[in-house]
């Protein structure tokens, strides 16, 4: 019997949360998003008499580019198919935790077993006298909107108080009505949270250009009203005492989380309701997303961080378990037609920052960034914000751009490209760039969905996307991509970067040919495909012996001076030259004789810091190189092997406790951990490769941030893929559920060998699931189970040869000429 969900708040952040949630139907591994949750019975209670619209379009709806049901983002049809009973027009008014139900305006009672909350917020009206008279309204909901557009017809002065975002989008649509507008802003400079004060200055001048008005540095006192106009404003008063004459007054200076009703349940709120980084509240059972939540002191009011917080909300009440919300880095984007406005970080500079800056006051073009060591702290754009989405993915992913600093003002484009429309240099953008910041949508996918579907016009692609559907503002970025993938110039394939300068061919060109053509050594692929220089270089050379040794590992022989330093010693290098030794410690376990072997090496070499891993490892710091393969000896006698600490091979299963031990424990977590480390140990990748195995949904184990994850369930094991850690966090995707540990093992080695065979060097699983999508990955290994199993026997095989311990090879003098020290002439 279905549990049941109640969702108080008909809006953006819970109804995202609801879609987010049936996607984790997937236990026949599909999604049908037309049949509703496999958990609950959702019932929706919405206090406007609407189904969910995209409240960031009523920007475009005030101005009359848009109507309503235009922004409608979740038909009456949509609740329907998906099994939800709606409750428009009748408010939440009580939340009884002890009989675990919301009681409403109406009095109706609907029970819950967990419950969302997404009240959203409201508009600060300031405690001024006379505002709440007829004619003064905030600017949140498609009442205010009907509202404005009303007493546009009726009336010919407004006034707009408040210069941010919120209130220039308000009084430009109210003059697309026909009003003649005043801005009145408090401060010298408006946007001044999103804007330094030249952008900020360019904007005013371009809206001034338009018609708009401006008071800057004006306190409001009092608004106006008298008996004669039926108690409505006629002017507002400002703190020097003048006034100006106002039909309608638009109070646009901010808004508050409405947490008010949680507050009066008990819930603990602050300045919005606190949640964790699950989006749990104070009680276990109730949950909260969007514009009411603080978290980690933060509330938050753009799009893009409510939907990450809906997506980490459905994932736990899902009983996935699997991702935490660790706040957002936000970008802004003014939506006023014809403005092109980019803000994301922070733009005003401190003590020991750079600034690259330009402007161009007759072009209206401004561009500047701030960096710290080469990192992008902040950046403003004006006229030209083409650029944004790149800076900001630089700034988000803390990118060191000091080899194109001197050029990155000018764009991806570089300097060339000057005479270039706009839809060629959206093109030079990177597959993965992000176009859409509300929905998460890149450059990759909406090519790929006009390619694949033959969208044709801006209402296809937002249909089978989502970009340009949320706030608007990367509409142009859409309709130029659109216009360059179905254009006469548009080439199906984006140009294939080379591996370097050594030759023209790709890292796909290079895999095939060595496939196609059986090419078994370097100098047959430096002969067949052309190389430019005799022996290559350090960034091909590499790449290259990674490939032959993956396609021919029975044929091809390693080429140690192909690797890096650390490959070849056996040890990560320290910054002091020393080197670090992590033995491998299967599945995290490790017995008692064994610790004290590493106590006795430890002592012996005078290891001065001994550390356990992230990895459940124990790592021994500062060995001189040349005690290396005496270290290894010892080691290798007391039963241990190395744990490629140090390379591009497979590193570690992390486990918890499992079944064994722990009361939560639904399998054998530890005990499978050991055979995954058993079958993959020894195996050289692309990249650093990692895998965990958690007992239970609480995923103890960190597996959905791993390169393969397991999670144990009591009905068998959830498989995900393609997750990392590091500085840009990525959660796995769900692969499938399998019963056995033999499955288990049988998918980990199809899927770690078609990574092996098909992503490039130096390439993660992260990056390459985003890059060949996971619908390709689970045709491979899902839906062919002949291919899974080609797969699968193919590791293997690699494996016999690859599970040779290093550190016993050297101990026994293979290479010993890495570790001895050249003797000083003379």
């Amino acid at each position: 019997m279905k549990q049941k969900l109640v969702l108080i708040g008909n809006g953006m952040a819970g109804v995202r949360a609801l879609e987010e949630l049936f996607k984790h139907n997937v236990a026949d591994d599909k999604n049908d998003s037309g049949k509703g949750s496999d958990l609950y019975d959702i019932t929706v209670i919405g206090a406007e008499p609407h189904p969910n619209y995209n409240r960031i379009m009523l920007s475009p709806v005030l101005a009359g580019e848009q109507t309503i049901d235009d922004i409608v983002l979740n038909s009456l049809e949509w609740y329907q198919e998906n099994n939800i009973e709606l409750i428009t027009g009748d408010a939440a008014t009580e939340i009884s935790r002890v009989k675990k139900a919301v009681i409403t305006e109406s009095g109706k009672e609907f029970p819950y077993h967990r419950l969302l909350i997404a009240t959203g917020s409201n508009p600060f009206i300031i405690p001024i006298p006379g505002a709440d008279k007829e004619g003064v309204l905030g600017f949140r909901d498609i009442y205010d909107v009907d509202t404005m557009k009303q007493a546009a017809k009726d009336y010919k002065k407004a006034v707009v108080i408040g210069g941010g975002l919120l209130g220039l989008e308000a009084a430009n649509g109210l003059m697309k009505q026909g009003m003649d507008v005043t801005v009145v802003h408090l401060l010298d400079s408006l946007m001044e949270r999103q804007l330094d004060k030249p952008a900020s200055a360019l904007l005013k001048t371009s809206l001034e250009e338009r018609g708009m008005k401006f008071m800057m540095e004006a306190s409001t006192a009092e608004i106006i009203g008298g008996a004669d106009n039926n108690g409505r404003v006629t002017s507002v008063k400002f703190a020097d005492d003048s006034e100006i004459d106002a039909d309608l007054v638009v109070m646009a200076v901010g808004i508050r989380p409405n947490f008010e009703l949680a507050k009066k349940a008990g819930i603990h709120c602050e300045r919005g309701i606190v949640v964790n980084d699950t989006m749990q509240t104070f009680d276990p059972v109730i949950y909260s997303v969007g514009e009411c939540v603080q978290h980690r002191g933060e509330c938050y009011g753009l799009v893009a961080p409510l939907f990450e917080q809906a997506k980490v909300a459905a994932n736990h009440l899902a009983q996935v378990g699997s991702t935490r919300y660790i706040g957002s880095m936000t970008s802004t984007k003014l939506k006023v037609t014809g403005i092109d406005l980019f803000s994301a970080g922070e733009f005003n500079e401190e003590e020991g920052d750079e600034v690259l800056q330009i402007q161009d006051v007759a072009s209206g073009v401004y561009k500047k960034l701030v960096l710290k060591d080469n990192v992008i702290k902040g950046a403003v754009m004006f006229g030209d914000t083409l650029d944004g989405t790149w800076y900001f993915s630089l700034m988000r992913d803390a990118s060191n751009i000091a080899d194109f600093r001197k050029t990155i003002l000018f764009g991806q484009h570089d300097l060339g490209d000057a005479g270039h429309g706009d839809e060629t240099r959206v093109m030079l953008l990177p597959d993965n760039a992000e176009i859409c910041g509300c929905n998460g949508v890149s450059k990759g996918d909406i090519v790929q969905a006009i390619s694949k579907n033959g969208l044709f016009t801006l209402d296809e692609v937002r249909a089978h996307t989502k970009a340009s559907s949320s706030c608007g503002s990367c509409t142009g970025l859409v309709e130029s991509l659109i216009a360059s993938t179905v254009g006469e110039g548009y080439e199906a394939a984006p140009s294939k970067k080379p591996i370097c300068t050594c030759t023209d061919c790709s890292h796909d060109d290079v895999i095939d040919s060595i496939k196609e053509h059986k090419l078994k050594s370097i100098p047959a692929v430096f002969e067949f495909l052309e190389w430019k220089t005799p022996d290559g270089c350090a960034a091909c050379r590499p790449a290259l012996n990674y490939y032959l040794l993956a396609r021919w590992p029975e044929e091809y022989k390693d080429d140690l001076q192909s690797r890096f330093i650390n490959e070849r010693a056996h040890g990560n290098i320290q910054k002091d030259g020393t080197y670090s030794v992590v033995p491998r410690m299967f599945g995290g376990l490790v017995k008692p004789d064994e610790l004290r072997a590493i106590a006795d090496v430890c002592d012996k070499f005078d290891v001065p810091e001994m550390k356990v891993t992230g990895g459940q490892r124990i790592d021994m710091f500062g060995i001189k190189k040349e005690d290396l393969p005496a270290m290894w000896k010892d080691l290798s006698d007391a039963g241990f092997v190395s744990g490629h600490a140090y390379g591009k091979a497979m590193r570690t299963v992390k486990t918890c406790a499992g079944k064994t031990w722990c009361r939560f424990g639904t399998q054998n977590s530890t005990g499978l951990g050991v055979k995954l480390e058993d079958l993959t140990w020894g195996s050289y990748m692309q990249h650093k490769y990692k895998l965990a195995v958690s007992g239970c949904p609480r995923n103890c184990a960190e597996a959905t941030i791993k390169d393969f994850g397991v999670v144990c369930v009591d009905s068998g094991y959830e498989l995900h893929i393609g997750g990392n850690g590091g500085i840009k966090v990525r959660v796995t995707d769900f692969l499938c559920k399998v019963e056995t540990e033999e499955e288990v093992l049988e998918y980990c080695a199809a899927f770690t060998q078609k990574y092996r065979e098909e992503a490039h060097y130096l390439e993660r699983t992260a990056p390459w699931v985003e890059r060949v999508g996971l619908t390709y990955i689970k045709s491979c290994i899902l839906d062919d189970e002949k291919e899974r199993k080609a797969l699968a026997q193919r590791f293997k095989i690699s494996q016999k040869i690859a599970q040779v311990d290093p550190w016993k090879e050297r101990a026994e003098g293979v290479d010993a000429h890495e570790f001895t020290q050249l003797k000083v002439a003379g």
